[in-house]
């Protein structure tokens, strides 16, 4: 999930060439074509384990990831897959899977196949030491995999896990930032929810109107907690022409006027007494049972929106909302798969399973069951995969539309990067929540954070 929970999402037709110093590692020309790691044979017994954070959730996520492995093994029946979630004891285990994988690699049996979010993407690579792909089975093969046999990936979908020329994961889920709108609210609140809110400045118009004649909050901006992570913040900042690290990764510039203004809007709409006062699983349950007219979410909430809805109020979605005329710039949550085996077989095994996973198979029953966008988009088009489904799901439509113009969630730099972030996302969550001067406040966690960064 964003958090991660992730969720559909899927831009860029360049590669995510993130540079930091010191960045080891061959250039794609160096890249061989060829496999390294043998195939299995067809009676080779191989036995992997695989953490992801959606197993271990409740409800469709864990459902579908035990159907999913049980088709597996249908396939491969050499192939034994067991399936974990991190281990941790946080209520959500998206915040325990580094920490998770990091003890497992002390004791000495770490996962084989791991789901990791973007923003961890730096950590995974040079620190959890997670294996080039196109190195252990050829960019052929990974190529291969992207293009499919008929539905390939959504071109800015392919990159999100590349570094310095290699390809080190493939995104699995993810989703980018959705408003989701009460419609029956906006009907009472005499607004026309036809033509719904495309600036912040229409969405606190409208806001005020909900709140002044239902009683219900006006909005919720899942953006701006340091539970939700920096997914969708860094779109809010984006979406005002602006970035919370510096495009060579060397200085932090969430202090810049495009974050601190995107804040002061956030925290008067607070001010205003349109948004309230919730952590983030507050904010999501409160828009499901009705109490919110809209929120700007991940769409890996999809289903619990969808739920909560049902025979009681009219569930509708739309785009980010814009910045005055500047276009949006939507950021995606969520993960790719990363294979951490040392052993050769091991390593064959996890890319079958990654394979699987993130085939047009997989993708009909994750797509269907959970809500993520499928990555291989042309998917939508077919009514035998998941046209019939699409067109009869119009709350997908939004996050489809933003795949053209998404930009990755970006990663911040080395070791202490949790730090980095959550200071971030601390200051921004004061700045809104409680108030705090959007200015001094950013000043004083990007002059904390700069201190982490790495220095060569």
């Amino acid at each position: 999930m964003k958090r991660t929970l992730p969720m559909l999402g899927l831009v860029f037709a360049a590669s995510l060439a993130l540079t930091s110093c010191g960045l080891g590692g061959t250039t794609s020309s160096e890249t061989s074509s060829t496999a390294q790691v043998p195939e299995l044979t067809a009676d080779q017994q191989v036995s992997i384990v695989f953490e992801s954070y959606n197993y271990g959730l409740a409800g469709a996520w864990t459902d579908t990831f035990n159907a999913l492995i049980s088709d597996f093994g249908k396939k491969f029946p050499n192939i034994k897959v067991t399936a974990q979630k991190p281990q941790g004891n946080s209520p959500n285990p998206a915040t325990d899977t580094i920490s998770s994988v990091q003890n497992q690699i002390v004791a000495g049996n770490p996962p084989d196949v791991v789901q990791l979010g973007f923003s961890d993407l730096d950590f995974t690579i040079h620190q959890l030491q997670a294996k080039p792909l196109d190195s252990l089975f050829g960019k052929d093969a990974v190529q291969k995999n992207f293009d499919g046999a008929q539905y390939p990936y959504a071109p800015k979908a392919r990159t999100l896990d590349d570094w310095d020329g290699h390809t080190y994961g493939v995104p699995f889920v993810f989703s980018t930032p959705v408003l989701y709108y009460n419609a029956s609210l906006f009907g009472q609140a005499g607004l026309d929810a036809n033509k719904p809110p495309a600036t912040w400045a229409q969405v606190a118009d409208a806001a005020k109107a909900i709140t002044g004649k239902t009683g219900k909050d006006g909005i919720y901006i899942d953006c701006l907690t340091k539970t939700a992570k920096d997914w969708c913040f860094q779109a809010m900042v984006r979406s005002n022409d602006g970035r919370v690290i510096s495009p060579d990764r060397r200085s932090l510039t969430f202090a810049d006027a495009p974050a601190v203004e995107a804040t002061k809007m956030a925290q008067d709409l607070v001010t205003a007494g349109s948004m309230p006062k919730l952590a983030q699983k507050q904010g999501y349950e409160a828009f499901a049972r009705g109490d919110i007219g809209m929120i700007l979410e991940t769409s890996a909430i999809q289903g619990t929106f969808v739920s909560g809805a049902k025979d009681k109020w009219d569930l509708r979605a739309t785009t980010m909302p814009r910045f005055g005329d500047k276009s949006t710039v939507p950021t995606n949550s969520g993960a790719g798969l990363h294979i951490l085996a040392n052993d050769p077989a091991k390593q064959r095994a996890s890319w079958e399973l990654i394979k699987f996973l993130t085939s047009a198979e997989s993708y009909v029953k994750i797509s269907q069951n959970i809500g993520y966008l499928p990555l291989r988009p042309d998917m939508l088009k077919n009514t035998n995969m998941l046209g019939a489904w699409a067109a009869a799901n119009p709350l997908l439509t939004p996050n489809v539309a933003q795949l053209t113009n998404m930009e990755p969630w970006v990663s911040m730099p080395g070791n202490n990067y949790l730090q980095i972030r959550d200071g971030m996302m601390d200051a921004v969550e004061s700045i809104v929540f409680q108030g705090k001067d959007p200015q001094s406040t950013l000043n004083a966690a990007r002059d904390q954070g700069a201190k982490l960064l790495p220095t060569s």
